[in-house]
């Protein structure tokens, strides 16, 4: 039998955290409560992270590599702001309901947080800063981003409920507010009815 430590596989911690989030909300993240979910030892969870900041920043890093991928989908090396934009927005709008669910896992693990606050601020003035406020297709763009950020924090946090109808027409809106047409949503990208 080998003395070598067995590898810790990173995702399927990053999932057991998650979980336990899901489960017991960000107060009850823990490295005891994450090892006892992803069947590992506490030193484990910990020799993987370090701190509990650090595992709730690779969280957060994971989830927003997800988003930033449906992001860019189809966009090409090099798009422009605008197409960046309206690509956020569809990513936004194709949100399932488990995905609201997880994003407001994150959203709550990072109010926590002072540094991921400022990260997430920065990332936000980031997404935006290329857009130019003189152009009027381009505030339209700013517009139609914050609507589809608005329909994404109150879908996640579950403090809004609407038709399937009023969704799909707001989504198209939204997308043609944003210069593209809302043809160019495919099937199920929009923000799911509520089952109540």
């Amino acid at each position: 039998m080998s003395g070598r430590p067995r590898s810790i596989d990173r995702d399927k911690v990053l999932d057991a955290a998650e979980s336990v989030v899901a489960e017991s909300g960000a107060a009850g993240l823990s490295f005891g409560a994450v090892a006892k979910a992803a069947g590992i030892t506490r030193g484990g969870v910990q020799y993987c992270f370090g701190t509990r900041e650090n595992l709730i920043r690779a969280m957060v890093s994971r989830w927003g590599d997800t988003f930033e991928a449906d992001v860019h989908e189809g966009l090409g090396p090099d798009p422009s702001p605008q197409a960046v934009i309206r690509g956020h927005i569809r990513a936004n709008l194709a949100q399932v309901t488990a995905d609201f669910a997880r994003s407001a896992m994150m959203m709550t693990a990072i109010l926590q947080s002072p540094d991921q606050v400022a990260e997430t601020k920065a990332w936000y003035d980031a997404r935006l800063s290329d857009l130019d406020p003189q152009n009027p297709q381009d505030r339209a763009s700013a517009v139609a981003f914050l609507a589809s950020e608005g329909i994404f924090y109150l879908k996640s946090f579950g403090l809004i409920g609407l038709p399937e109808a009023t969704w799909k027409a707001l989504a198209a809106d939204i997308m043609r507010l944003a210069g593209a047409s809302p043809d160019s949503l495919k099937d199920g990208d929009t923000p799911p009815a509520d089952p109540s």
